[in-house]
């Protein structure tokens, strides 16, 4: 699956474990020219691309996509972290990877918001 991990996620801890289970990772923390994208510049360039947004800034995440949503602009998926604690790296990867392997076609994560 095609993701965009946003800055705040660790490249380390949560991007190669994805990348090992075969995902195609942007990971904004990795790419210095990408530092200081919105969060609205950050769902573009992910529908863009046709990846996955995967945040933990739910607070500024869900009021785009319902801005996304009333005004019938199409995105390719996000995930929210809203309950995993940001040291719980092990389980944040298997939550990720739950929520794509029970959608593991890229059609249907099309204007899909799920929370883990």
């Amino acid at each position: 699956m095609r993701l965009l991990l946003d800055a705040h996620l660790s490249a380390r801890r949560i991007v190669r474990p994805l990348r090992d289970l075969g995902h195609d990772v942007l990971a904004l923390a990795e790419m210095r020219e990408l530092d200081g994208l919105t969060d609205a510049q950050v769902l573009e360039l992910a529908t863009e691309q046709r990846r996955i947004v995967v945040t933990r800034n739910a607070k500024d995440f869900a009021p785009i996509l319902r801005v996304w949503a009333e005004a019938g602009r199409r995105h390719h998926g996000c995930i929210l972290l809203w309950s995993l604690r940001h040291d719980r790296f092990a389980a944040i990867v298997r939550g990720i990877a739950g929520e794509l392997a029970a959608r593991p076609r890229s059609r249907d994560w099309i204007d899909l918001t799920v929370a883990v």
